[in-house]
């Protein structure tokens, strides 16, 4: 395949071109798999540019940014890719810009967040192609048999932690710092007490003042207090924290909005509203991007671009979003969204978007620190941890990491 791919040459060669694109899979079982998504749009597409054939892989969150690692690594990138992050790629000049890719109008239809999270040196590497923002989740049956309202502060959050474990709720409050997605809860929580993983001026923070407390919050009157359920917060993960929610055993966390199509299956009533901060509600939630990225290692300049420009068009931007319960990543697809009464519930989320804050993808050492986050924030709240510490740790780490480019 990789011969093939290197023997088609550059953008302007004739005959068919064959495109590979790995991407990450959105579904939570065999039924919704990305990869359905991914063959009907590739039949879509192919049926009507002959000649441009699309290999799509899909992988799992766990895997698939190891894959694409890989592969580069190994000199043999693919066309595509859809991930978590791509200022690494983008920073070693292996990219096309999106703008040698994409028609003008295309371009110019991203959410301008979006768009500029994706660049590095000004210049937009990384294309937005999934979105979404936080708000607290909460078991509206567990609440009432309770006599609890939602909380708007931290202290009434373990408030009512306390008086639905007093219920007999097994897990109060579900606080998911597995390796699964640590970094999101993580970085929810820190903007939350007022904190977050970089300084105005982008250097990363993680030891701020502002970000201990908040774990020692977590640490001293969640965790501490037992009202976290009985896995150990370090060893839950996003997608068992879902489930559990979903089965009627948490009382409330922190969700995106594929949580409300997973709980309204299985038949839970909740309700959705502001993440709780210090001393009320949260100035500023956490907004997540997924991007897609094209290499330039084979060429296929032209090809790859017309691919994107049908991937992005509105009416795929919509089936995409509806599919998975996120936010679209183009101005187009949001404004059909917000003026459709079905969509009504997603709402809330499209309303947080132009005031959250994502990750610092733009940094080429994200992808580091982020793993390092996953695989040691889990410490910061355990018995014998010290926030701290870890906390210090990882800011030794993203520090090291950045003055060694």
């Amino acid at each position: 395949m990789t011969a093939t791919l290197a023997g088609c040459g550059g953008s302007g060669d004739g005959g068919d071109v064959t495109l590979r694109l790995v991407a990450a899979d959105y579904g939570d079982s065999s039924a919704n798999s990305s990869q359905k998504y991914w063959d009907k749009l590739v039949e879509k597409f192919e049926a009507d540019n002959p000649g441009i054939h699309v290999e799509v892989s899909v992988y799992s969150w766990n895997d698939v940014d190891s894959k694409v690692r890989a592969m580069v690594d190994a000199g043999k990138a693919p066309d595509m890719a859809q991930i978590g992050a791509y200022a690494d790629y983008a920073a070693k000049n292996e990219l096309y810009a999106a703008g040698d890719l994409l028609s003008i109008p295309v371009q110019a239809d991203f959410v301008s967040q979006l768009s500029d999270a994706g660049e590095v040196n000004r210049v937009q590497y990384g294309m937005p192609f999934a979105a979404s923002t936080r708000l607290l989740f909460y078991n509206k049956k567990l609440f009432s048999e309770a006599g609890l309202t939602p909380p708007q502060t931290w202290d009434e959050l373990a408030e009512d932690a306390e008086a639905l474990k007093a219920k007999g709720v097994k897990i109060p409050y579900a606080l998911p710092l597995g390796s699964e997605e640590a970094q999101a809860e993580t970085f929810q929580w820190l903007l939350s007490g007022g904190g977050g993983y970089t300084e105005d001026v982008g250097s990363y923070s993680l030891d701020s003042s502002d970000n201990v407390s908040t774990f020692n919050f977590l640490k001293n009157d969640l965790v501490g207090e037992g009202l976290t359920g009985p896995t150990a917060p370090g060893d839950l993960d996003r997608a068992d924290a879902f489930a559990a929610f979903a089965r009627g055993e948490v009382g409330m966390l922190n969700g995106h909005p594929s949580l409300m199509s997973i709980a309204a299956k299985k038949g839970v009533k909740f309700g959705m509203v502001p993440v709780p901060g210090k001393d009320g509600e949260t100035k500023s939630t956490m907004g997540v991007a997924d991007w897609m990225m094209a290499f330039k290692q084979n060429g296929h300049r032209e090809q790859i671009g017309k691919f994107l420009d049908f991937v992005y068009s509105e009416k795929n931007v919509l089936a995409f979003s509806h599919e998975y319960n996120l936010l679209p990543v183009t101005s187009s697809a949001s404004e059909a969204m917000e003026a459709d009464p079905d969509d009504n519930d997603l709402a809330p989320f499209i309303e947080q978007m132009p005031t959250s804050q994502l990750y610092p993808v733009d940094k080429t050492t994200w992808a580091d620190v982020s793993a390092a986050v996953k695989k040691e924030i889990g410490d910061a709240v355990s018995p014998g941890g010290s926030p701290a510490s870890v906390l210090g740790g990882l800011q030794d780490k993203a520090t090291l990491a950045e003055n060694a480019e």
